[in-house]
């Protein structure tokens, strides 16, 4: 061997040493765990460069982006609870806002909770588990359970129309603080604030703070954005970053033709705000600046990302910290004439995931195979060489980063669940094939029993249920039957 290819051998070997797949229990990596609230893939890096977001796109050039991950039900709680155990929510039994993932499985060891066993400092800032309907943080995930005072949610226009309607509210002879705090401002604000004036701006600079503490021990450490979930609220400067003359509304504004009525959402959630109409449709100039909004809110929350992926640059801690970025679960701008998430269809359950480790091999490619949610507690455990805890329902999907494109999982599933009269509670449990996803209703006493089937490669909008059809009738059994069998008869060889 001659001289001067020494050093490229030797270059060659210590990358291959660093690969994910190929390394022993050293180096150890830190984690960035970075929750996005309800951000659907539409961004640059997933191919909508009319969505301004240069600091995810770099997050995704220097990784693994993921383009069909699918949440395992698309709301806030019951996805967080998921993903954080490892454990689908049937089996976690959360399946709504209101219950803690504790208060059914006390002794499950959380995904942070893994990291501070072992000798991690575990710290979160901003919206990891779901708040809302109680505090459902778990303390023993974290190293320290202190949050700094978070900054506003709305900017000074929002504020006060918010505290004005809860004002009125009270003189209303309403003294509940439950039902007065669920009183919301307006939908969206074009705030007049600079970015550290509003929630995800501070939630930002409280995570530059924990990084520079820690930067010298091991960390897992947690930074969750507020934005683009209801309301959008952003500094102007992003909001002129769009034009909304060329918005353009969704094209399938009615429901999937043949889906059953219980399957659809009325948007509850968005219909709270003050300047929403409590009955049918946003008018157009509403659903544009809906949009407007949301996408405003989803360049702010970019922008502070690139803060956090600056800040690991100059404490020079990128090259030993795995970057993850994630959105709860997707949502729907008009979509079927619906706001907001809470059904089982595509753009509700799928999400934005990617992931950065430094040494794997293939970078800024994306992967087109199906991951789920609970597949992130084992691929961390994997990557950080962490003793995964039985039971977990989900599969690493460390090999994807070395070759993205691999046979892969041949399914994800996800479920939803809905109140029908006469038939009761009903469970939409769902499996998302390459090509099709079928969505199963039934009660829990299975005399009623439904579906829905879409074939995503000749209707990728989801606009044409062909469940009624009899020439889908052994398609539908044979993905039912794959449906009872569950994710254990899914995973890769």
């Amino acid at each position: 061997m001659t001289r001067p290819f020494l050093p490229l051998l030797l270059l060659a070997l210590f990358v291959h040493s660093l690969s994910p797949t190929s390394r022993g229990a050293e180096p150890r990596y830190n984690v960035l765990f970075i929750a996005v609230d309800d951000l659907r893939p539409e961004l640059g890096c997933y191919g909508h460069p009319q969505v301004k977001s240069p600091h995810i796109d770099r997050l995704a050039a220097e990784g693994t982006l993921f383009r069909r991950a699918y949440c395992q039900q698309a709301v806030c709680n019951p996805s967080r609870a998921s993903l954080m155990t490892g454990i689908r929510p049937e089996s976690l039994g959360v399946l709504d806002l209101p219950t803690h993932f504790r208060d059914k499985r006390p002794d499950v060891v959380t995904i942070a909770q893994l990291f501070k066993q072992s000798g991690y400092h575990t710290q979160r800032v901003g919206k990891i588990y779901h708040t809302g309907q109680g505090n459902h943080d778990d303390p023993l995930s974290w190293s320290v359970t202190e949050q700094p005072k978070a900054a506003p949610r709305y900017g000074p226009v929002g504020t006060k129309a918010m505290n004005q309607r809860r004002q009125s509210a009270r003189q209303g002879g309403v003294a509940d603080r439950d039902k007065l705090q669920d009183l919301r401002g307006p939908a969206w604000e074009m705030a007049d604030v600079d970015d550290e004036g509003l929630t995800d701006g501070g939630n930002a600079t409280h995570g530059i703070e924990l990084l520079r503490q820690h930067r010298d021990e091991p960390f897992f450490i947690a930074v969750g954005f507020a934005n683009p979930h209801l309301p959008f609220v952003a500094p102007k400067k992003y909001w002129d970053m769009y034009d909304p003359d060329t918005i353009q509304l969704a094209d399938n504004p009615d429901p999937p033709r043949g889906s059953p009525q219980y399957a659809h959402t009325s948007w509850g959630e968005m219909r709270r705000y003050i300047d929403i109409p409590a009955k049918g449709p946003l008018s157009e100039q509403q659903a544009r600046t809906a949009i407007h909004g949301y996408w405003a809110a989803t360049s702010y929350v970019d922008a502070q990302v690139g803060r956090l992926l600056d800040e690991l640059d100059r404490l020079k801690l990128r090259d030993k910290t795995i970057v993850i970025l994630w959105g709860d679960h997707g949502w729907q701008l008009g979509e079927h004439g619906f706001w907001c998430k809470h059904t089982n269809y595509e753009v509700a359950a799928r999400a934005p995931l990617i992931i950065s480790v430094l040494g794997q091999r293939r970078t800024g490619v994306g992967s087109d195979r199906l991951v789920e949610f609970v597949d992130i507690y084992p691929t961390l455990a994997q990557l950080c060489s962490l003793p995964a805890p039985a039971g977990l329902e989900g599969h690493s999907f460390v090999p994807l980063l070395d070759d993205p494109q691999q046979e892969w999982k041949r399914a994800a599933f996800h479920v939803y669940p809905r109140s029908e009269r006469p038939h009761g509670q009903l469970l939409g449990r769902a499996i998302r094939t390459d090509r099709y996803r079928l969505v199963e209703w039934a009660n829990k006493s299975r005399d009623f029993v439904e579906y829905e089937l879409y074939d995503l490669q000749a209707d990728p909008d989801e606009n044409n249920n062909l469940a009624l059809q009899t020439d889908y009738a052994e398609l539908i059994k044979g993905l039912a039957a794959r449906i009872e069998v569950g994710w254990q008869g899914e995973l890769p060889e």
